[in-house]
């Protein structure tokens, strides 16, 4: 690469950048010559109405285009669908698409729930203990690893015949009277083999392993943050710790708590690195994200695409409706 080529694209660059805020800059001096009533809307007009513009042309046109196509039968469908719900039928009428729903279903349970549970339980515990930080760091470890990144590590435990063999098939193998089918042979091709779905919570696991250190590290500081005399007095009314627990320290990180789930929920519903890196959403595995960059990407079926993608945004709608009215009944209780 020329460093010529290199020195001019840094100046257009900063040209670029320097001339935005430059005018930005100018537009506010100039708010300054507005009558009084109007001058504060003005200045707050010049910083938010660029921001508005971007989330506009970037977010909402782009959201209006893909309900459009959703509504849009894709060329590529079988001669049996019709209609404005042509692409909706064929997602669910599909055995792979309507496995992909199921599966997204799982992770949602899996990630958002379970990784909260785990972080909670370990945030309780490990309150308090000797090395407290130390072990808590240790946990929140996997949250700086990218999930691809995750998944192809946790690829190596689950590895089976006929590749390498893994840390899980090594550990089934010396556990004695353990049935060939769950691994008692040290044979078993995990993530390969679909029986009950088990390869895609063996995929699950892996978003639990990060997101469990998230969920533990917020749950922490919120715990801290409950005020010591609720618990002395509980404890003079004869309460026990896990009573105090329970009934005084989990109500008040309900904030806390629904902020972890709401966010391990709709990471669940985005799953896509991890499927990507261990199974390419074979055998069983694949999720809605994971289906709509195949139909867009792969398969060019724009339609269908936007389709699984308006399914993916209504199945988020609750979860950040049951988000806002929690935290409205968690402000009224604090209140």
């Amino acid at each position: 690469i020329d460093m010529g080529d290199i020195l001019r694209a840094a100046l257009t660059i900063g040209l670029g950048i320097g001339g935005f805020v430059g005018g930005l800059l100018l537009i506010y001096a100039a708010t300054n010559l507005l009558p009084t009533k109007l001058r504060g809307g003005g200045q707050l007009a010049v910083f938010i109405g660029p921001v508005l513009l971007l989330l506009f042309i970037g977010l909402f046109v782009p959201a209006i285009q893909s309900i459009v196509l959703s509504f849009t039968r894709d060329p590529q469908l079988p001669a049996g669908n019709h209609g404005l719900l042509a692409n909706f039928g064929f997602i669910f009428g599909d055995k792979n698409l309507r496995q992909s729903v199921f599966n997204s279903l799982v992770w949602v349970i899996g990630g958002g729930t379970v990784s909260t549970i785990f972080g909670l339980m370990i945030a309780r515990f490990a309150d308090g203990m000797k090395r407290e930080s130390i072990v808590k760091s240790m946990i929140f470890i996997p949250v700086a690893l990218s999930l691809a990144g995750a998944g192809i590590i946790w690829k190596f435990v689950y590895d089976g015949p006929p590749f390498n063999y893994g840390l899980l098939n090594a550990i089934t193998k010396i556990i004695p009277g353990l049935p060939d089918s769950v691994g008692g042979d040290g044979q078993r091709s995990w993530i390969i083999e679909s029986g009950l779905g088990m390869n895609t919570l063996l995929l699950v696991i892996v978003l639990i392993w990060v997101q469990t250190g998230f969920a533990l590290i917020v749950l922490s500081a919120a715990i801290k943050g409950v005020p010591e005399s609720l618990a002395e007095a509980a404890r003079v009314d004869g309460a026990t710790d896990r009573q105090i627990f329970y009934r005084i320290t989990v109500p008040f990180i309900r904030p806390a708590l629904l902020t972890v789930i709401t966010t391990g929920t709709i990471a669940s519903l985005k799953a896509f690195d991890i499927v990507q890196a261990m199974t390419g959403g074979n055998f069983n595995t694949s999720t809605i994200a994971n289906e709509y960059y195949t139909n867009f990407s792969v398969q060019n079926r724009d339609n269908v695409a936007a389709a699984l993608g308006v399914v993916l945004f209504l199945m988020v709608i609750p979860v950040v409706i049951l988000n806002s009215r929690g935290q409205k009944r968690a402000s009224e209780l604090a209140g």
